[in-house]
């Protein structure tokens, strides 16, 4: 089972490396050293809340903010430790079930969710990868964030956002409630941006109130869409 979870984790902590070396570099670029880069991704495997993290840091935030922000970006994997907690066998517990609450990601859980049943050695083989490729594409990326030019470094972070357009734009062909609620977003960041009166609302507040909203409109519609549904079905 190690070995079966070791190889469904390969192209998690390809795909991961990659992504966290724009991580590395963004982090460095905005005043972290090496080793600080480093930690935070070997303490934590959250993309969105490291970005978003950084993100705050950057633009002076507060503690309230930060705490904030990376509630409502990681609520979501509460939710996953919670399904999956259903799946594993029973030598699953103690230390373990602290692995798995620590380790879970939208691409983890994805995998491991697809099985009938999750062991401690086939979870554990899955997660050691991706965890190795987030942390190792960090170190590489806060290397070369220090090494290349800044123009260069500056070019890569772009990537990031090239990252977050290869996420949304597959959902947002096949529903068109995800569009919805990304242009509701984008909507609300840009109102909260460029109208004077609401200046004085930092960054990562602003990333705070365009998520809540957003999400809220896209949990009406959704339950609108089952309810539609439902009606349809009985008809």
């Amino acid at each position: 089972m190690l070995k079966r979870g070791i190889k469904d984790g390969i192209p998690i902590g390809l795909g991961y490396f990659s992504v966290s070396f724009s991580f590395g570099i963004l982090a460095v670029t905005n005043g972290f050293s090496i080793l600080q880069t480093l930690l935070i991704s070997m303490t934590n495997l959250t993309s969105a809340g490291q970005f978003a993290g950084i993100t705050v840091i950057a633009s002076m935030g507060t503690m309230v903010e930060m705490a904030i922000t990376q509630f409502v970006i990681n609520l979501r994997y509460s939710l996953m430790a919670i399904s999956l907690s259903q799946k594993v066998n029973r030598k699953f517990s103690g230390i373990s079930r602290a692995i798995l609450g620590f380790s879970i990601t939208d691409e983890i859980f994805a995998v491991a969710v697809s099985r009938k049943e999750v062991s401690r050695k086939y979870f554990l083989g899955l997660a050691i990868l991706p965890y190795i490729g987030w942390s190792l594409g960090t170190l590489f990326g806060a290397v070369c964030g220090n090494v290349l030019p800044q123009i260069i470094s500056e070019a890569l972070g772009i990537a990031l956002y090239g990252m977050f357009i290869a996420i949304v734009v597959p959902d947002m062909k096949k529903n068109s409630r995800v569009s919805i609620v990304v242009a509701i977003a984008i909507v609300v960041s840009c109102v909260l941006y460029y109208v004077p009166a609401l200046s004085f609302i930092s960054s990562g507040f602003s990333v705070i109130i365009s998520a809540v909203i957003a999400a809220a409109v896209g949990a009406v519609l959704s339950v609108k869409y089952e309810d539609r549904r439902k009606t349809s079905g009985r008809d």
